[in-house]
């Protein structure tokens, strides 16, 4: 009894539920903020939960937001969204190795985030095989959920907040940048991720001084991924 109950598929999920729990304080003020921007922005909360439900992109969603908001065309706002998300084609294969196959995975890996994924990649491994669905799945869940409920939040009563507190409206909108630089931040220790993620932040900036703001994070985002390949290939050259 006690062995099934130690392979149990919800004791597993509730396992990544529990684990995931830190990264809600990023995921908090930074759907709160973005169900502001969106109201703000004129639309509706049940289109600002909807964009959350369907899109669940962090910054995709803020820029999705911002570039419809601004008038931009359709083709141009679906283009750049996917864009800033193609970093998934790199998450994907890196998580497929560390879990075990299922047909459930194509509607999982709507779950996978930044956050997630960097949770994924250093506790799977660490994990029986038998629980990784199951922690991968509540840990996604866990996320999206409160990512959905924030985003509701935000939208009716974020601009009550704000007004009541303004230092509120001062700092949300900062959320999100800060939630990437406590990620990043890390990285420093290594070189190889030093010089790329200074690349990439170099070239956001000029890009940005130079006038293309609309596509500087893509470009920054393509430069400092070359760099960081540039410079693990020349490694290999070295030691070998």
């Amino acid at each position: 009894m006690s062995q099934l109950a130690s392979h149990s598929p919800v004791r597993h999920a509730l396992k990544g539920v529990r684990e995931a729990i830190p990264l809600l304080g990023g995921y908090i003020p930074v759907s709160l903020s973005f169900g502001l921007v969106a109201t703000q922005a004129g639309f509706s909360t049940w289109e600002a939960a909807a964009i959350s439900l369907l899109i669940y992109a962090g910054a995709s969603q803020f820029l999705f937001v911002g570039m419809v908001a601004a008038g931009s065309p359709l083709w141009l706002v679906v283009a750049m969204t996917l864009l800033i998300n193609v970093r998934h084609v790199v998450y994907g294969p890196n998580l497929a190795a560390l879990l075990p196959r299922s047909r459930h995975w194509p509607w999982l890996m709507h779950g996978l985030t930044d956050q997630v994924f960097a949770l994924a990649l250093t506790r799977l491994p660490q994990l029986p095989t038998p629980e990784r669905f199951g922690w991968f799945l509540g840990a996604s869940l866990l996320a999206w959920g409160v990512w959905i409920v924030g985003t509701v939040v935000g939208a009716t009563a974020g601009e009550t907040l704000t007004q009541r507190w303004p230092l509120l409206g001062e700092i949300m909108p900062f959320a999100l940048p800060a939630l990437f630089l406590t990620m990043i931040a890390p990285r420093y220790t290594d070189k190889r991720w030093a010089v790329a993620l200074s690349c990439t932040i170099l070239s956001a900036l000029l890009l940005t001084l130079y006038g293309w703001s609309n596509v500087a994070i893509p470009l920054a985002a393509g430069c400092g991924a070359l760099c960081f390949y540039t410079v693990k290939l020349q490694t290999r050259r070295r030691s070998s």
